[in-house]
């Protein structure tokens, strides 16, 4: 017969003191990869967050820029497309004056043509009222004529010869033209003949223009 198998001897019991120390080792251990993931995930969090605020910053910058100029700006054209701005703004600026000096113009002759028609408009009524004073002072010289001729017709021809002889031909030639053709005979044929002779003369070439029937 085989002799039986001796079972086998059960391990000797470890001691208190360094099962303890194993399992203060595991929980330190443990706690040194927990502190250490901890500063790991607070470092991403650092680094993203720092991402999220330059990614912001970025964002708010791109949106500044992309931004319409505010009113006032100066828009940046191109040179050839802001020369041709600047030209057209010196044509508008010249055709603005221009007009401006065609309105003064049309202003100042619009107050002359207004002047020259008061001054017309003087002269107009100034005229009537010299033709008025004309037509009175004709009308009294007409009337004062008429009483000499009266006077001169009631006077005997002896009397009113020595008067006609002092006048101007002329002068005496129109009193006797209005007066009556039996006075102005009288007084005629008072008058010395060389002046009677004159202003027979003159009377006679008064009328000598006038057109004939």
């Amino acid at each position: 017969m085989k002799p039986a198998k001796a079972a086998p001897a059960s391990p000797a019991p470890k001691p208190p003191a360094k099962a303890a120390a194993r399992k203060i080792r595991r929980r330190l251990g443990r706690g040194s990869l927990v502190l250490i993931a901890t500063l790991f995930a607070t470092s991403g969090m650092i680094r993203f967050g720092s991402g999220i605020a330059e990614a912001f910053a970025t964002g708010s910058e791109s949106s500044q820029e992309a931004a319409p100029p505010a009113a006032g700006a100066e828009c940046v054209t191109e040179p050839g497309v802001l020369m041709m701005l600047q030209e057209v703004q010196a044509r508008e600026k010249k055709l603005a004056e221009r007009e401006k000096l065609l309105t003064d113009r049309s202003q100042a002759i619009g107050m002359a043509e207004k002047r020259i028609e008061q001054r017309l408009a003087s002269l107009v009524e100034a005229e009537q009222n010299l033709s008025k004073t004309v037509t009175i002072a004709d009308e009294a010289a007409d009337q004062d004529v008429a009483r000499l001729v009266t006077v001169y017709e009631n006077m005997k021809p002896k009397e009113a010869a020595p008067l006609f002889s002092a006048m101007a031909p002329d002068f005496a030639a129109g009193f006797l033209t209005r007066m009556r053709p039996d006075a102005s005979a009288a007084v005629m044929a008072a008058l010395d003949p060389q002046v009677a002779y004159s202003i027979s003369v003159i009377m006679a070439g008064r009328n000598a223009g006038a057109p004939q029937k």
